[in-house]
């Protein structure tokens, strides 16, 4: 062990990352981010952003990453803006993890895993160039740019079923686009969506190609008939892709327990994970939420978390400067289990 053990290691950046580090640099623990290259998260691929509180003229997405970004910096986070390689996380209460950028290892006593989450893609031509102008990944982040237009969502599961309900008091109509007859999505959700008068659906059916019109937006989709290869073009001013996220937790799944579906999993309403003095936040634990507040709000759990795990662990150094306070009566006491 180096004597220049990290209090506080975090991987990964967006929301929930700068969260944690901005509390855990307000608690004076000098939190040391591993933000990425591509720093920000889905955030830095979304546009406006009307639903987040304190905005209430809306926020570019990239803007609102820097602010988050620049506060956390502000209060003594360092960033490293590069991709974390590899992970060597200890087993031992009070152990000290390894961190690799490269060939550099930074050991800390406590780390935050932000890695979040992917929107799984289809992959066809115009879906990259049209990303945000006209093709998004969220009906609720970005339905109400689509009031009284012609809209599609692709998918076949709840989540489809959700997006395309909740795209449906915004649209004038909603086509849900699936390349099966039969859907994934539970009967309920598939029976509320079917009652929605402006929601129809075309099977089976699979997106070729998104083309851009005359403004440069999204203007039409080409859709193929799985069985009989037919192509129709389905003039669109938005579509909203719903085929699943995919959680970035290839970095550590083999060290800490991960679901079905790759979300890494944490101990009750903690970020806690099975591992002594490492926690996860934001998308990389949730499936459910997938909201810009949600992962900023599991950030500051993470955070306390790890600060709780420093000040209250027999034989993990206190930092220094660190506020202390019996856990009864400090604000930041752990709600009972």
């Amino acid at each position: 062990m180096s004597e220049n053990v990290e209090n506080v290691v975090i991987v990964g950046s967006g929301p929930a990352g700068y969260t944690a580090a901005l509390y855990t640099a307000r608690a004076n623990l000098r939190p040391l981010v591993i933000e990425g290259f591509a720093w920000g998260g889905l955030l830095q691929q979304t546009t406006d952003v009307e639903n987040y509180p304190g905005f209430p003229d809306g926020v570019m997405g990239p803007e609102m990453m820097q602010k988050f970004r620049d506060q956390a910096e502000r209060f003594g986070a360092r960033l490293v803006t590069d991709q974390a390689d590899r992970v060597e996380l200890s087993k031992e209460v009070g152990g000290v993890h390894r961190v690799w950028v490269g060939d550099t290892v930074h050991e800390a006593r406590t780390v935050i895993l932000a890695m979040g989450a992917e929107h799984k893609k289809l992959g066809v031509a115009g879906e990259e160039e049209l990303a945000g102008r006209g093709v998004s990944y969220c009906a609720t982040c970005d339905a109400a740019f689509f009031k009284e237009a012609t809209t599609i969502i692709v998918g076949g599961g709840d989540s489809a079923m959700e997006e395309a309900i909740f795209l449906s008091k915004f649209a004038k109509n909603v086509t849900v686009v699936h390349r099966r007859e039969d859907f994934r999505a539970s009967k309920i959700m598939l029976d509320r969506a079917r009652e929605q008068q402006n929601i129809e659906f075309l099977t089976p059916y699979t997106v070729k190609e998104f083309v851009a019109g005359d403004s440069g937006a999204l203007g039409h989709a080409l859709v193929q008939n799985v069985e009989t290869g037919e192509q129709r073009e389905l003039l669109v001013a938005g579509t909203f892709i719903a085929i699943g996220h995919e959680p970035q937790s290839g970095l550590v799944s083999d060290q800490v327990d991960v679901d079905e579906n790759g979300y890494v999993v944490t101990e009750g309403r903690s970020t806690r994970t099975k591992l002594p003095g490492v926690f996860a936040a934001g998308d990389l634990v949730d499936h459910t939420y997938r909201q810009a507040i949600t992962a900023a709000g599991s950030g500051c759990q993470a955070a306390l978390d790890a600060e709780w795990y420093l000040r209250d662990t027999p034989g993990v150094p206190v930092p220094a400067d660190m506020p202390l306070g019996d856990p009864a009566e400090t604000q930041y006491a752990p709600a009972a289990d």
